[in-house]
């Protein structure tokens, strides 16, 4: 099973909340907007769900494939 990480800079508010919980993969960038940094590691899901789940704004999504 694989997944893709897409985040809507649109909704961002730029808390800071996804850099807090997983601050291996998401940064803010220069305007202060989420931006999702890495592969798509499968033993690293559990942390990148807990950044999608903790966003005030659902900015975060994650498609899970096949």
């Amino acid at each position: 099973m694989g997944y893709t990480i897409k985040v809507d800079k649109e909704k961002c508010v730029g808390c800071g909340a996804c850099v807090s919980i997983c601050g291996k993969y998401f940064e803010l960038d220069s305007e202060g907007k989420c931006e999702y940094q890495g592969e798509n590691p499968i033993e690293e899901l559990d942390c990148i769900e807990n950044a999608a789940n903790i966003c005030p704004m659902n900015a975060i999504e994650i498609i899970k494939e096949d």
